[in-house]
C-alpha cells in the first residue's frame, strides 16, 4: 500500500514559479526505489495528461510544453518528489497529481489526491 500527499499549489502570476511536493508513504513493506513517480495534470474540462515522470535512477521525461519550464526530482533519503515549475503560463492551470507507478508486474498505480495551480494573467 501506498499513500501520496501533494503540497505546494496556489495561484501565482504568469512568469511566476511554484513548487510542488509530494510526499510518499509506503506500507507493508513497500519500497520506495520500487517506483516511477511522476506528475500528471488535468485542466477543467480536459483530460488528464501526464506531465513528467522520474525513474528510480534519476531518468526524467518531460511532456513537450513543460520541457525547459519545469524539473522533477526525487529524493530517495526522505521519500519526496518534487516539480520545480518556472515560466508558468495559464495554460499550466490544472489540478497536478501525483502518480507512483510499480515496476513490479502485477502491482496496481497510485495516485495522490490532487493540488491545484492558478496561473493568472
Amino acid at each position: 500500500q501506498v499513500q501520496l500527499a501533494e503540497s505546494g499549489g496556489g495561484l501565482v502570476q504568469a512568469g511566476g514559479s511554484l513548487r510542488l511536493s509530494c510526499k510518499f508513504d509506503g506500507f507493508d513493506g513497500v519500497i520506495f526505489s520500487w517506483y516511477v513517480m511522476g506528475w500528471y495534470r488535468q485542466a477543467p474540462g480536459k483530460q488528464r495528461e501526464l506531465v513528467t515522470t522520474i525513474t528510480p535512477g534519476a531518468s526524467t521525461s518531460y511532456e513537450d510544453s513543460v520541457k525547459g519550464r519545469f524539473t522533477i526530482s526525487r529524493d530517495q533519503v526522505n521519500h519526496m518528489v518534487y516539480l520545480q515549475m518556472n515560466s508558468l503560463k495559464p495554460e499550466d492551470t490544472a489540478v497536478y497529481y501525483c502518480y507512483a507507478k510499480d515496476l513490479r508486474d502485477y502491482q496496481p498505480d497510485y495516485w495522490g489526491q490532487g493540488t491545484q495551480v492558478i496561473v493568472s494573467l
